[in-house]
């Protein structure tokens, strides 16, 4: 059909119009009660959302049409979001019934993934679109929340774009390179939607730009993003009359620097399980999250998502938590409060787009009302922060009388059919609706008294939309009609009339009402238009009340689960650190303490299973949550703030990007050995694993040098080679720490505790037996173990390495002599043994670290002597 235009009906004209105006998009082009798709696009719609594929046919043939109905429309929506697909929603813009010919259609909104503001395709995250773009001293990076307002902007270098596109996690993009996001993320080529002058888009919403933003890359970004956010809004909504595309509630640009917080890239954010657990499992958002409202609830992600490195900043939001914390029944009051609070911030953005109903209006009105009582609440509080937010609420009485005069307390959603403005808001509407009512009493009134008069008991009066008001006689009774009755329809079964007051009483009534809609929809527009004015007014208002949620959850926990307030100076010791999920999920939790004072590397070693992961997290966990503000899952927390947490913890692979699980390791590993400081906390986990035990044991040893020597970063190594351990005698500020296990009538017992020093054996054959390998397979790895020891060889996990057991004494081996623990000699069948083994070692393919690792060993062994 899309090659035959000329021959098109005029609605199929305006839909292919439509069509081509939004060709990256699927329109729904409102027909009636349905928004419909025709052709290609219905078969595809069709397909996506399950629906039924109908025919249309009209002048110009029969095609395929599938619709959804209007009224349900966000369900559908939100599949085809998810399906990858953008959706303009062409609504008719003309009263049917006020219009001659074909009723015209304009697209009201376009809905994407990173743009959508409805409530019904919304949780209480941010949503965010992000827009990259190059520039001449980096990447210019912005970040919008289209819902809320929020804009935000940095510039990064090439491998900063990355992290920082982790830490918003934007669900769409406007980007030149789409390389840097990943699969889940909607991206549009930057110059779909760049703006010829973004400077000027970024100044109509705020006033000089260059004050607010560092370099060109900076305002290129923002002025897509606000442009793009525009042509969302589509070409008018239900306030016909706006002037231009002006998103009026933003007015919040705020430029940051991603040094001014700790860096939680992809790998720590998912490795400490900070917002996605394990199996379904709960997060440490989880934990903390006891928020009463959508706000506290963002704000609190957000906290989580960005710790702060300034230490002042740390206390401040410390001293607000200690007293919520401390003063109980304020810290109840409050958040029993905020249960009562709408999500503000986006019932802000609806208004201020026009696409509140009443009830967004009464709940914004309801929400206010509460900031008073929290504001009395907080009266006599002593922290800082406390104080400047008490300050901050703002009571909006202004907002809130005039919301509480102009809607009713129980509005219908519809608010272009009456119902919706108060009694005594507008004399004109009163009056009308004055007329309106008294014509009803009198029409109600009118059955009774037509039946008095005629006699006629069966007699009804009644109304449609079609026909108005009428009286209804049955067949058998028409001979006792008036003569002053006109007949207005015929029935099967009876007769409708009315008479000359009763069609005077219907002008009245209908033209009452009708005039009466029209004038409460215009005056609940200018309501709604006068609330919108306020919109940064009440930003504020959402923020503080943001803060306060958090604030109060972050007390709650601390109180709930036992948690410390952390101290900040120098050094970095926790002492009994808790996984604050794992605690929560077992009978009884062991904590552990961590020190980075006299030696800031530690290997870690132990059994599988016994905890060493869990401990590692822990230690982090403390360093995030302090630096959030919170108190810490620990007895005592005495900190440097850390600037950023590398963790290389667990196995992965991408073998659509052609890695292996150790490439993806090697990349890891090499993020953290280019990117670590000083102020950084790296955890390590099984490093090297993955190739051969003698190159994975020399990166191993590699890696724990060059952080030693060259980083200086605080940092835990856990690992099963035990020749690793020996870095502890050899380099100043290395320790060894071990999870102790036990055997206990012939089982192994993991005791989940931290002691010094390194352990003896990893017990894997014990941990393969607890986890039901068959009994045939382990006692073969137990026998296999045997013949390694005999052989000179030690098994571990499955991994064989070749090592030299017996301490050998250079000397006596020269003559003839051994040490064998029992002071006896060594004959020269001895000396051979060694010399043969030595002989064996494949001189071609062994590491430098490895010869050297064989070399120290028989070097301590002439110590020894």
């Amino acid at each position: 059909m899309e090659e035959r235009r000329d021959e098109l009906t005029p609605m199929m004209e305006q839909y292919f119009e439509l069509c081509d105006e939004y060709d990256d998009c699927v329109v729904l082009f409102q027909v009636g009660d349905f928004y419909e798709t025709f052709c290609e696009a219905a078969r595809d719609v069709s397909r996506r959302l399950d629906i039924t594929l109908t025919q249309r046919e009209d002048s110009s043939g029969e095609y395929p049409m599938a619709g959804i109905p209007v009224d349900s429309a966000e369900s559908y929506v939100e599949t085809l979001l998810d399906e990858g697909y953008r959706v303009a929603v062409a609504d008719q813009v003309q009263d049917p019934d006020e219009t001659t010919g074909v009723v015209r259609r304009a697209v009201t909104r376009v809905v994407t993934p990173g743009t959508v503001v409805e409530d019904e395709l919304l949780d209480d995250d941010n949503n965010y679109v992000a827009c990259v773009v190059e520039g001449d001293s980096g990447y210019g990076v912005a970040f919008m929340d289209v819902s809320t307002g929020e804009l935000v902007a940095t510039t990064c270098g090439d491998e900063g774009v990355q992290d920082e596109i982790d830490r918003f996690a934007p669900s769409e993009a406007v980007a030149v390179d789409s390389g840097v996001f990943d699969d889940d993320c909607m991206v549009t080529p930057y110059d779909a939607f760049a703006p010829d002058e973004p400077s000027e888009v970024v100044e109509a919403y705020f006033r000089n730009p260059d004050a607010l933003l560092e370099n060109d890359a900076e305002v290129r970004a923002c002025g897509t993003l606000l442009a793009y956010a525009e042509y969302t809004r589509g070409e008018e909504g239900e306030d016909e009359n706006r002037d231009d595309d002006r998103l009026d509630y933003v007015n919040r640009l705020r430029r940051y620097d991603p040094r001014e917080h700790m860096l939680l890239d992809t790998v720590a954010l998912e490795s400490l399980e900070l917002f996605e657990g394990r199996r379904d499992g709960d997060t440490v958002f989880d934990v903390l999250d006891e928020t009463s409202c959508a706000l506290g609830s963002r704000k609190l992600r957000s906290w989580l998502r960005h710790p702060l490195l300034e230490v002042d900043g740390i206390e401040e939001r410390l001293d607000a938590v200690e007293e919520l914390n401390r003063r109980t029944l304020v810290r109840e009051e409050v958040r029993e409060l905020l249960r009562d609070v709408y999500d503000i911030e986006r019932l802000v953005t609806r208004v201020s787009r026009g696409r509140a109903n009443a009830r967004d209006l009464l709940a914004l009105k309801n929400t206010l009302d509460v900031v008073p009582r929290v504001k009395e609440a907080l009266d006599d509080v002593d922290s800082e922060l406390l104080g400047s937010l008490h300050g901050d609420l703002d009571t909006m009485e202004e907002v809130r009388g005039l919301i509480g005069r102009a809607v009713r307390d129980d509005p219908p959603i519809e608010i272009t059919e009456g119902g919706v403005v108060r009694e005594g808001f507008d004399d004109e509407l009163d009056e009308l609706r004055r007329v309106e009512n008294e014509g009803r009493e009198w029409v109600a009134s009118l059955e009774k008294r037509e039946r008095e008069r005629t006699g006629i008991e069966s007699l009804k009066v009644g109304f449609n939309k079609v026909h108005g008001y009428y009286i209804e006689v049955t067949n058998p009774n028409l001979d006792d009609v008036p003569d002053d009755y006109t007949r207005r329809q015929t029935l099967k079964n009876s007769e409708r009339f009315y008479t000359p007051e009763l069609k005077e009483r219907e002008d009245e009534i209908l033209g009452a009402e009708e005039r009466a809609d029209k004038l409460e929809y215009s005056l609940f527009k200018n309501v709604r238009d006068d609330v919108a004015e306020d919109a940064e007014r009440m930003q504020k208002v959402a923020e503080t009340v943001a803060a306060l949620d958090a604030l109060g959850s972050l007390a709650g926990v601390a109180a709930e689960n036992g948690y410390t307030r952390p101290e900040f100076g120098d050094g970095h010791v926790v002492e009994g650190a808790r996984h604050p999920v794992v605690e929560r999920s077992v009978d009884e939790y062991v904590p552990n303490d961590a020190s980075f004072e006299e030696a800031g590397f530690a290997v870690v070693t132990g059994p599988n299973m016994s905890g060493k992961s869990t401990y590692m997290r822990s230690v982090a966990l403390v360093s995030v949550l302090a630096q959030v503000g919170s108190f810490v899952p620990a007895d005592d927390a005495h900190l440097e703030p850390v600037d950023r947490v590398f963790t290389r913890v667990g196995a992965s692979d991408d073998i659509a990007g052609g890695r292996s699980t150790f490439m993806v390791e090697m990349v890891e590993l090499a993020e953290i050995l280019h990117n670590a400081t000083r102020r950084s906390l790296v955890l390590l986990d099984e490093v090297g694993r993955g190739t051969s035990t003698a190159d994975g044991l020399s990166i191993a040893r590699a890696v724990t040098e060059f952080i030693h020597d060259e980083v200086g970063a605080k940092t835990m190594f856990a690992t099963h080679y035990h020749e690793l351990t020996e870095t502890a005698d050899e380099l100043d500020g290395v320790r060894n720490l071990h999870f102790a296990a036990d055997r206990r009538d012939g089982d192994m017992v993991f005791l989940h505790e931290v002691v010094e020093g390194a352990a003896t054996a990893s017990y894997g054959i014990e941990v393969a037996r607890m986890a039901g390998v068959p009994d045939e397979v382990v006692d073969r790895a137990d026998a296999v173990v045997d013949e390694g020891h005999a052989d000179g060889k030690e098994t571990e996990d499955g991994l064989q390495q070749t090592r030299l057991d017996t301490a050998v004494d250079v000397n006596g081996a020269m003559n003839g002599e051994r040490k064998d623990g029992g002071g006896g000699t060594c004959n020269e069948d001895g000396t051979e043994r060694v010399v043969d083994e030595i002989a064996r070692i494949d001189t071609a393919n062994t590491t430098p670290m490895e010869a050297l690792n064989i070399l120290n060993r028989l070097s301590k062994s002439v110590d020894d002597t």
